[in-house]
């Protein structure tokens, strides 16, 4: 299976736009748009759906519980329109922090949330009735004097992908979802992802095939591995430590299932404590080697490969660097050493 390439376009535009744009040309398959609490994740892609003809313009990922699921369905709507068919919702349930720190809402039963909101978006892009009777959602809200709707806008197909970390959300993604936005992913360690979206898909009657495995990770061409490394790894202190409640961290349970439940409650305790250098010095340089691209082009190549050899099938590239050309020349060199790749036998 192919290899793709997507890159991660931010809310830094228009400067974003003119990478995005060349990054086109260059033949990358995907721009995925971010969301956290700064910039929001839609808008970006309709202006960069303006600006480009062929890539996948993708959300990664749209907040599940900042948006109803109908106005999740309005906005997917308008940018199918507007990118005559190019787009893809990808939806997660982000964590307590921001769902309950930022937008207020609180965060209960955030699986069924995921389920029902894939279900409704999906009832109303393809030109249904709003009429839907959930635990999370009812429409139309029972007792008032609304009545089932159904969109102005003309059906649309909406591919629906799903960021997911814990088995039981990783196996409803390998149920429903379209594809799936990986994190934290280490190809060495692939069956703590892969396996509960193949029973998932599985219980519906699916094989892993059926999804767009799509998984994130830097790229950084360098023969200072180990340095590059470090600093990857020193990045990780802050998911460890903040994104999340002191007793729960979905990613730190993601990382735990991958063989280091140690490290990363360590890290997490000096976060806590305050000690924000020690944190980062205390996560391992392999998290930060293994979940990127990093090294010479033989070292990257080699990454590659056990992506491919993985199921992955899409990867989710950022590409740092001092400037728009630095920039480019790496993604061009990555491109490259993919087509290498995908033209091996076997």
């Amino acid at each position: 299976m192919a290899l793709r390439v997507g890159i991660v376009a931010g809310g830094s535009l228009p400067e974003d736009a003119a990478f995005v744009e060349e990054a086109e040309r260059l033949g990358v398959d995907s721009v995925w748009a971010p969301e956290a609490w700064g910039y929001d994740a839609l808008t970006p892609l309709a202006y960069l759906a303006a600006r480009t003809s062929r890539v996948r313009l993708g959300t990664a990922i749209v907040q599940l519980g900042a948006r109803t699921p109908a106005a999740l369905a309005m906005a997917a709507l308008s940018l199918q329109r507007l990118s005559k068919g190019r787009f893809v919702l990808g939806v997660g349930t982000s964590g307590p922090q921001v769902i309950e720190g930022w937008h207020g809402v609180a965060f209960d039963r955030p699986i069924r949330r995921t389920e029902e909101t894939i279900e409704i978006v999906r009832l109303l892009v393809s030109g249904e009735r709003s009429d839907y009777e959930g635990r999370h959602y009812r429409l139309p809200l029972p007792g008032g004097q609304g009545r089932a709707i159904r969109s102005s806008a003309p059906p649309a197909n909406v591919p629906i992908y799903v960021a997911s970390l814990g088995p039981v959300n990783l196996a409803l993604t390998g149920r429903l979802a379209d594809g799936w936005i990986g994190t934290g992913f280490m190809p060495e360690t692939a069956e703590a992802f892969f396996e509960p979206i193949r029973q998932g898909a599985a219980s519906a009657g699916r094989s892993l095939a059926d999804l767009d495995l799509t998984v994130s990770a830097s790229i950084e061409l360098t023969t200072d591995v180990e340095g590059a490394a470090r600093r990857h790894a020193r990045g990780y202190a802050f998911t460890f430590g903040a994104m999340g409640s002191e007793t729960h961290n979905f990613y730190n349970d993601a990382f735990g299932r991958q063989g280091f439940a140690d490290d990363v409650a360590a890290v997490a305790r000096l976060w806590r404590a305050g000690a924000r250098e020690a944190a980062a010095d205390r996560v391992p340089t392999e998290i930060g080697l293994r979940t990127n691209l990093l090294g010479t082009p033989e070292m990257v190549r080699d990454r590659l490969r056990r992506h491919r050899d993985a199921g992955v099938q899409t990867l989710r590239v950022g590409v740092p660097g001092p400037d728009r050309t630095a920039r480019l020349d790496t993604l061009g060199t990555l491109l490259d050493l993919v087509a290498e790749v995908n033209a091996e036998p076997g």
